[in-house]
């Protein structure tokens, strides 16, 4: 039972944390190294790019934050 837990609370910390990350970076980089965005003739093109790319990577943070809980349920039992 306290695996399921500590895998529930990485994971949905994965899926908050990894596509809020990415899309901060990433909008922080896109206004750094392109002068375009967030100009008026950009009409919100790097935010929905950014917006997408953390969509896309809410599962995978999730799974991976499961995984993380896994992996340390694994070592302590061994150790």
């Amino acid at each position: 039972m306290r695996l399921f837990l500590t895998s529930l609370a990485f994971g949905l910390a994965g899926f908050v944390l990894v596509p809020l990350a990415v899309f901060v970076v990433g909008l922080l980089l896109a206004y750094l190294l392109d002068p375009r965005c967030g100009t008026p003739g950009d009409s919100g093109g790097c935010e929905m790019g950014m917006a997408s790319l953390a969509f896309t990577l809410a599962i995978p943070g999730a799974l991976g934050g499961i995984a993380l809980a896994v992996t340390r349920h694994l070592r302590r039992r061994r150790g």
